[in-house]
């Protein structure tokens, strides 16, 4: 990959840094009890349990509640959490030294749609699996969406954390699996890769 000219790197987390299974999380919503058509509700306008809790305008707590009384079921907060974090999967520990090895020469920033609950869950398993408190001392800054009140693929979004930053557009490399994220990116001027396979490592060997 050609980085002439790059001083700053913005990666997404799921996908590219940490290994993810969206399928995993309905396979077990449905385990419990909760139907194919409620989860679909559940992302509609009108209701958007899901999408309020990525931007933080709705709490954890008030995120259970509501798939509690859309299911009709009793879930505890321990099911609901346990399904919702059953797509997040591994780390490899190769991503972590790249990260590490990258800090050395550009600034490093995460910008992930994300949301308390997934926060609290992969932010547990680095601490089992590698002994490390979160992401942030990989980064010069992470922007997660629930915190910042903003997602991507809004071109606002991307405005805004250059602006946050202190970053040039021009001077910046954007990664991400999604290519709708990709698209709006380039719209503000970011050099941007869409990850669609591969390890995000060999971008960098």
């Amino acid at each position: 990959m050609n980085l002439e000219g790059i001083k700053n790197i913005i990666f997404d987390l799921g996908g590219v840094i940490l290994n993810i299974d969206y399928q995993r999380a309905i396979d077990a919503f449905i385990d419990l009890g909760i139907t194919r058509e409620q989860l679909q509700y559940s992302q509609q306008e009108q209701d958007a349990l899901f999408d309020q809790l990525e931007v933080g305008k709705i709490s954890p707590d008030e995120f259970r509640d509501g798939l509690r009384a859309l299911s009709f079921l009793g879930l505890t907060d321990e099911e609901i959490d346990g399904a919702w974090n059953a797509l997040l999967l591994d780390l490899p520990v190769h991503r972590i030294e790249l990260l590490k090895s990258l800090k050395d020469k550009y600034q490093l920033f995460m910008l992930s749609n994300t949301n308390a609950i997934h926060y609290e869950g992969y932010t547990e398993n680095l601490r089992k699996e590698h002994g490390i408190e979160g992401l942030e001392p990989l980064f010069q800054k992470t922007y997660l969406s629930h915190e910042i009140g903003r997602r991507k693929p809004d071109v606002e979004t991307f405005e805004w954390v250059c602006k946050d930053a202190g970053i040039e557009p021009s001077e910046t490399l954007f990664i991400d699996d999604s290519v709708q994220h990709i698209e709006a990116a380039s719209k503000v001027g970011l050099k941007t890769h869409w990850l669609k396979e591969g390890d995000v490592s060999d971008l960098f060997s």
